[in-house]
């Protein structure tokens, strides 16, 4: 076998928040992954940073009466720490606020401009007259145009589930200051996406096996078909203030967070070049022969399989030879809410005493390589950890380890027993092939089935030959000794194939089998002929539901939400009046007749496109299918809530006869229905749905 050199990077968290268990199933997916390429012998790098720069990092640091600086190392502190608990191995953890990141990002900034591919615009924009600072969307609040809610951001309505542009808002103030913000020009960069040159790389890209099949069905949708233009140009600039790199040559002006955060990959890895002497340039030129591999979430697929590999080619670098995108965490099947307590930070999990490997063979035992979510069922966590580790895998060493301690001395049989396991356990000998290529694949659930599955044939062979009754039948030692040895040098097998699974079990597994760190070609033979072991101790213990009883109970949270922003020197009024709304909007309204309800055309309509919509921190752009109504396309406000691929061929509910608005991204001809929760105790919006068999354009009544 030759040996792969391989780079890895899972996406990097925002240096402005905890790390929780959601962003969990990425660094233990990837960290299983590259444990599995080390033991296979390849050269196997694992980089990552925290995301720093950006206006929540410069509000932040405001808040707390500290620099960004300070900020983000304190948060890359509790990160990391957060990461070394749950034993996410990597090779250098990084910041993107760093040297290595600035030089990167110059240099692409400079060679795209040399390409043609930056392009100056003149925009216009709100501004904070108060703050000396442009506004994002997500920073300007007011009333909503259509349902007159107050406090509602510059993009939807979180009460009615309106979208629209930020100078539509009524009484529009700034989240930041309270002042009433102005509109002004200025000048930004933008990346030509839409280039020809890009459009037809990204066509050859996206479908040259460097996806998964659903991820290139979604980009072919954003690309459109061939000779069409649907990708619009990306602005990567921000004016000041703003922490983040300052673009050379254009005072004032500052590289948007999502142009140098995927630098970062280069940046920590040029930082892990210095520390261990290798050549950066062998694995970032153009016609590098190393291979790349990005595991993001399906969330932001977008950036990382269009700008991305774009900004990489069209700067003379390689581009990835694979990006893996996986789906969001839900607990209990649904998401994870913080009056539920299911909003579980990674530091809370670790404080209530609960083993990170518990949840590292949980995740394990969940993801198959591909975009489905998957569901943290917390009776079912319980369940597993204490039937498959404990109950089988550990349990067959527990039935051995004490007889041959007791009975001879601690030392296995005195013959080679690589041909005898062969012969009694034939397919857990030779499954490491076929385990090899689950754990290559990424398809851990169905390594951890075929897994636990050769566990339940040595527990059978166990009751088969009745160890605890060949210890008490005179002239039987041989026999249990034969029998006692096969057991152990089969637990033996299973830690080396559970090993990138379960790092820290795997160390004391070894230790008590009194082996050097086991390798993936160890199983090719058993224990050498008189091997001693070492007295066993318990290796794990079994989860009591009272554990996670008091997890649920450390992560919940008052349902009394905090005071939102106030303007205008409304201090003492404000959290009254807030009050007040979400009980106005929680009791019956008043009354309206059939005739009145009946002005209102709701139809059936099926989601045939769904893309990101750029410089609108929550808008998703749709394209809906009316059937003989034809197709609309409609702006809403769920880009927090759902993924767009995931909503490409649902059928939904869409008012179709409501007024079409003009907003700065396009024509809104639409709106589709979706259920909030006003109390916040269910965050998150829940778009309508209809039962199988209804059509586009059907009429709802």
């Amino acid at each position: 076998m030759s040996v792969r050199k391989i780079l890895v990077t899972s996406a990097l968290p925002y240096a402005n928040g905890a790390i929780h268990l959601g962003h969990l199933v990425e660094y233990v997916q990837t960290d299983i992954w590259v444990r599995f390429q080390k033991m296979r012998g390849h050269e196997c790098w694992y980089v990552c940073a925290d995301d720093t720069h950006g206006t929540p990092i410069m509000l932040r640091a405001e808040q707390e009466g500290v620099t960004p600086e300070t900020l983000i190392a304190r948060m890359h502190g509790e990160h990391l720490r957060d990461f070394a608990g749950f034993h996410i191995a990597f090779d250098n953890y990084y910041t993107t606020h760093s040297p290595e990141t600035r030089f990167y990002s110059e240099d692409i900034f400079a060679k795209l401009t040399q390409a043609g591919l930056i392009e100056a615009r003149e925009i216009e924009q709100y501004y904070d007259p108060a703050k000396n600072m442009f506004l994002p969307d997500r920073y300007i609040k007011g009333e909503c145009p259509r349902c007159s809610a107050k406090d509602q951001y510059g993009d939807s309505c979180e009460a009615c589930g309106a979208a629209y542009a930020p100078t539509e808002l009524v009484n529009p103030y700034s989240a930041v200051s309270g002042a009433q913000p102005v509109l002004r020009a200025s000048t930004h960069f933008f990346f030509k996406l839409s280039d020809p040159r890009c459009q037809a790389f990204l066509r050859q890209w996206t479908r040259a096996g460097h996806l998964q099949e659903e991820a290139a069905n979604k980009l072919a949708e954003w690309l459109g078909e061939e000779g069409e233009n649907k990708l619009t140009d990306w602005d990567i600039s921000r004016d000041a203030p703003y922490f983040g790199f300052e673009i050379p040559g254009h005072p004032g002006k500052y590289f948007y967070v999502w142009l140098d955060a995927p630098i970062g990959y280069m940046g920590s890895f040029k930082n892990l070049c210095a520390q261990k002497g290798l050549d950066f340039e062998t694995w970032w030129r153009a016609d590098s022969q190393t291979e790349l591999y990005h595991f993001i979430g399906k969330d932001i697929l977008y950036f990382h399989a269009l700008f991305w590999p774009a900004m990489l080619r069209f700067a003379g670098y390689r581009t990835p030879t694979r990006v893996f995108a996986h789906g969001f965490l839900t607990v209990d099947g649904a998401k994870m809410s913080k009056s539920r307590g299911t909003f579980i930070t990674a530091a809370s999990y670790l404080a209530q005493g609960l083993d990170p490997e518990w949840l590292r063979y949980y995740f394990a035992a969940k993801l198959n390589g591909t975009l489905e979510d998957i569901d943290l069922n917390l009776d079912d966590f319980v369940a597993r950890v204490n039937s498959d580790l404990v109950g089988k895998y550990l349990n067959i060493a527990a039935r051995a380890a004490g007889f041959i301690a007791k009975r001879f001395a601690g030392r296995l049989l005195d013959e080679e027993m690589t041909a005898r396991l062969r012969t009694t356990l034939p397919a857990l000998f030779g499954a490491e092939i076929e385990i090899a290529t689950h754990y290559e694949n990424r398809d851990f659930a169905r390594a951890i089935r075929r897994i636990m599955a050769l566990a339940d044939d040595v527990n059978q062979y166990a009751d088969r030959e009745q160890p605890w009754k060949l210890a008490k039948e005179a002239g039987k030692e041989r026999e249990l000794h034969i029998v006692c040895s096969l057991l152990i040098n089969a637990f033996r097998l299973l830690t080396i194939y559970l090993k990138p699974v379960l790092p820290h079990l795997a160390r004391r597994a070894e230790a008590f089998l009194n082996v050097a760190p086991l390798t993936w070609k160890d199983a090719a033979h058993a224990l050498p002929p008189a091997h001693l072991i070492q007295p066993y101790e318990h290796l794990m213990r079994r989860i009591e539901r009272k554990e996670i009883d008091a997890l649920l109970a450390a992560n919940r949270e008052t349902l009394q939400a905090p005071p939102a922003p106030t303007r205008h020197g409304e201090h003492r009024q404000h959290a009254e009046n807030k009050r007040a709304e979400t009980a106005a909007r929680e009791a019956p309204t008043s009354t309206i007749g059939l005739e009145e309800f009946a002005k209102v055309d709701l139809r059936i309509a099926r989601i045939v496109e769904a893309s990101p919509v750029e410089g609108a921190d929550k808008l998703l752009r749709l394209v809906l299918d009316l059937g003989p109504l034809g197709r609309r396309q409609v702006f809403a406000g769920i880009k927090g809530a759902y993924d767009p691929a995931s909503l490409v061929g649902r059928l939904t509910v869409c008012v179709a006869n409501l007024a079409p608005r003009k907003m700065r991204f396009g024509v809104s001809e639409g709106m589709v229905l979706a259920a909030s929760d006003p109390t916040g105790e269910t965050p998150g919006l829940f778009l309508l749905a209809a039962d199988a068999g209804a059509q586009p354009g059907m009429i709802v009544k």
